[in-house]
């Protein structure tokens, strides 16, 4: 969990990453985060069942992580800007679409989430955020 070189691959351009708990607001990190990983190259993917199907960034928002991938494909992984008592059943769901990732942003910490989605073959980072991680690698 959270080693460098695991960060760096996740962040290469291209990446498909689904932001889960995405904010219509600026002044939210949420927004503030999905429109740097945008910018970085990132192929971000929007979810939030409460602004769904309206546009953001000019993408659509969707309800779910199956919406997405039943729409846009598959995702490499997801990163939650939910509270920590939502990792369960977001990891539940990344394993279901076939996501080979899970990305929780600062202070969201599971272990026995993490562990069991490493066992299920999942890249893992936790308490970690996107943003500050390509601000440090210079993208």
């Amino acid at each position: 969990m959270n080693e460098p070189a695991l960060i760096r691959k996740l962040l290469a351009p291209g990446q498909h990453v689904a932001v889960v708990g995405v904010s219509w607001k600026p002044h939210r990190a949420s927004y503030r985060v999905a429109e740097r990983m945008i910018q970085a190259g990132l192929n971000v993917s929007l979810v939030n069942p409460s602004l769904a199907p309206g546009p953001l960034f000019e993408r659509t928002v969707y309800a779910d992580l199956q919406a997405v991938a039943d729409n846009v494909g598959s995702i490499d992984w997801v990163d939650v800007f939910r509270g920590v008592e939502h990792l369960p059943a977001l990891l539940e769901q990344s394993l279901s679409v076939g996501a080979k990732g899970i990305w929780g942003q600062l202070e969201i910490i599971d272990e026995a989430v993490a562990e069991r989605a490493e066992r299920a073959g999942l890249a893992v980072v936790m308490d970690r955020c996107p943003a500050i991680e390509l601000n440090q690698l210079g993208r």
